[in-house]
């Protein structure tokens, strides 16, 4: 059964083959058989490999499954393979992505219903799928950069997918063009770890790095830093976060992949992938502990300003995001990836809410014009205050128990006086978020379904696909936690004992109880502090927040907020400018006119002299030939079946021919 994980992503990819190849040929109910069914046999096969590692390989530390097909490089001291590692890491991200995209798929049979591109659609999501899964399981890290790359194709594929809209276009290049620059940091990393290291396999070149580098030495902290760059580019961490907002352009699908499972997420798997690395270089894991920090604040200010609904989501995903990098810069590897896992279910609920609710009012995103649908719209009323609820981390929901675990894990780490650590500040940052993510998504679920109602929704009946797609995820939004309870809840520890095996996991002592139940409450009462502030001010008292916003610096800090603190603006004026005034100044340099009087222009006459050669006469002819040959070729396909019956037969007849007699 472990010899089977080559399919988990080859059958994505032979489903994107069969649409890209005959998706025109295919009816749209055999478009979606072949797109959602290859992600259903992906993850049936997928969490049957899981099951069957636990079986084989219980009580194994590491718990781990390596395989390899055949050598892909073999030159002098390199030798690349085609080769698959699955552990503890690998298994969770492979579930996880799996099944959540098993439930977008079924989602889109009803969202992209009518539109043009359907089997383009369906083609681009099996190959991104495919790609995060040849990321998660590589075993090398050229296998893993083909991955990398491959989801980052498909981004800027699904983002100007409705490429007809230039700002559709712009979106994708952005993402396109951003994430690019990361990865060329990412690509020296891996070059500098060849380089030193003499290997490109994942588990060699830890062990080796292990054993080679000293704590703190700079090459560890080079490599490590490049890796930070591409893992921040990936996951739009600052400075590179501007790219995922935008992203938003593309179809909502599209968006729930990214979001939950694919993509931003990358970033967080490489550095939870190469732990031990970022552990040699200490002052580079607390750059990341610092970046998530700050990026999980200005996103979520961000996502308070915004109107348009999945800009509110895009800027949540970036601060949420920003939580699983604070705990992998303390250190808190299995608490980031739990986080991961319960980010996954509930931003897919949140994203596909926001789809159905938007088909409903017409593709409409702006939360200021909706308003009163909870009773029209039931369904996504309770299935958006589950994912709202469990995004703000409300007691007991799949997002309490990981972003509780975090801030404990940030919380307890020891560095002399608490007080004059550094996280101390990073757990201030989140336990800050812990307030701002209430009230930003909560102020979302109350303009939308509550006050006064502005468009009516139509009465389209949502599809089964659809609506599965919603109750499970919700289900698992609400239960998806319930695998780690902390001591203070009755002590589960299953997620953590499986992650154990490939991956330390830090336990808090018997002694500290009673403070890690204080840290909970005090987190749960800024979670519905949030959730009343933003019933208070955007629900039964919206002229306070009009008041506020009215004064000066209340509308400098909105727009602001609204801008994504001026990132673009700061990039178009340090870099995109200077790069288009040095071009139009240089097309008109001394050096180009020369060049040009030099080279092209006698090449030019010299091509009109000779354009009646002989040569040209030459291929002149063939083209005639060849013209020729297609007008009587032409006359062939008249339409006519019964003279298609004539040359078929008279086809057979000389193939019948030449076996007989030559």
């Amino acid at each position: 059964m472990l010899s089977w994980i080559w399919l988990v992503p080859v059958v994505p990819f032979f489903g994107f083959l069969i649409l890209s190849l005959f998706g025109g040929f295919l009816s749209r109910r055999m478009v979606a058989v072949t797109g959602a069914g290859s992600i259903s046999v992906s993850t049936v096969l997928g969490g049957l490999v899981a099951a069957r590692l636990i079986m084989e390989k219980a009580g194994e530390v590491p718990m781990a499954f390596h395989q390899v097909w055949w050598t892909w490089v073999g030159i002098s001291r390199l030798r690349v393979q085609i080769g698959f590692h699955l552990d503890a890491v690998s298994t969770v991200m492979m579930v996880v992505v799996t099944f959540v995209a098993l439930l977008i798929h079924l989602y889109s049979i009803d969202y992209m219903e009518e539109d043009e591109g359907y089997s383009r659609f369906f083609a681009y999501m099996n190959l991104f799928v495919a790609s995060m899964l040849v990321l998660v399981l590589a075993d090398n890290f050229l296998l893993l950069l083909l991955g990398w790359e491959g989801v980052g194709m498909c981004s800027y594929l699904l983002i100007g997918f409705w490429y007809r809209e230039p700002a559709n276009g712009l979106a994708a290049q952005k993402a396109f063009l951003m994430t690019r620059l990361a990865d060329t940091a990412f690509i020296l990393g891996i070059l500098m770890i060849f380089s030193h290291l003499e290997t490109l396999q994942i588990q060699e070149a830890l062990r080796r790095a292990v054993v080679t580098w000293p704590h703190g030495s700079s090459a560890a902290v080079t490599v490590a830093a490049l890796f930070l760059i591409g893992a921040i580019g990936k996951s739009a961490q600052i400075p590179l976060q501007t790219w995922l907002p935008d992203a938003m352009a593309g179809p909502t699908p599209v968006s729930a992949l990214i979001h939950a499972a694919t993509m931003v997420t990358a970033g967080v798997y490489l550095i939870a992938r190469m732990h031990e690395l970022f552990e040699l270089a200490p002052v580079v894991q607390m750059t990341v502990g610092i970046i998530g920090g700050l990026t999980l604040l200005l996103s979520a200010m961000s996502a308070l300003a915004q109107q348009d609904a999945k800009r509110i989501l895009a800027y949540s995903t970036i601060s949420q995001i920003g939580y699983m990098f604070l705990a992998l810069g303390v250190g808190a590897v299995s608490a980031a990836l739990f986080h991961f896992m319960t980010h996954a279910f509930f931003k897919a609920l949140l994203f596909l809410v926001v789809g159905a609710v938007s088909m409903r009012l017409n593709h409409e995103r702006n939360i200021m014009k909706m308003g009163g649908l909870r009773h029209d719209l039931p369904l996504a009323f309770w299935t958006f205050l589950i994912g709202a609820a469990a995004l703000a981390g409300f007691p007991l929901t799949a997002g309490f128990f990981s972003k509780d675990w975090i801030l404990w894990e940030v919380w307890s780490q020891e560095s002399g006086s608490v007080w004059l650590s550094g996280s101390i500040w990073l757990w201030g940052m989140g336990m800050l978020g812990v307030f701002l993510t209430a009230l930003y998504i909560f102020r979302a679920f109350f303009f939308i379904f509550y006050g006064d109602q502005t468009t009516q929704p139509d009465r389209k009946t949502p599809s089964w696909a659809l609506s599965i797609s919603l109750i499970v995820l919700a289900g698992f939004s609400l239960m998806g936690g319930w695998v780690e309870w902390p001591a203070t809840f009755g002590n589960v520890a299953l997620f953590s004992g499986f992650i154990g095996t490939a991956i330390p996991v830090h336990r808090a002592s018997a002694h500290v109880f009673i403070e890690e139940l204080l840290i909970q409450a005090l987190s749960v009462g800024l979670v519905l502090f949030g959730i009343f502030s933003a019933y208070l001010l955007f629900l039964r008292h919206p002229g306070l927040v009009e008041a506020v916003v009215g004064t000066t610096p209340g509308k400098e800090l909105r727009r602001a907020a609204l801008r994504g603190w001026g990132f673009t603006r700061l990039y178009n004026w340090l870099i995109v400018q200077p790069f288009l005034k040095t071009v139009r100044v240089s097309k008109h340099d001394p050096v180009d006119r020369l060049y040009t009087r030099l080279m092209v222009n006698p090449y030019l006459w010299m091509a009109q002299i000779n354009k009646d050669d002989f040569l040209n006469r030459f291929y002149d002819l063939l083209v005639t030939v060849n013209r020729a040959c297609y007008l009587a070729v032409r006359r062939v396909q008249n339409g006519h079946l019964r003279w298609y019956a004539r040359i078929m037969g008279a086809g057979a007849v000389v193939m019948m021919g030449m076996v007989i007699f030559l």
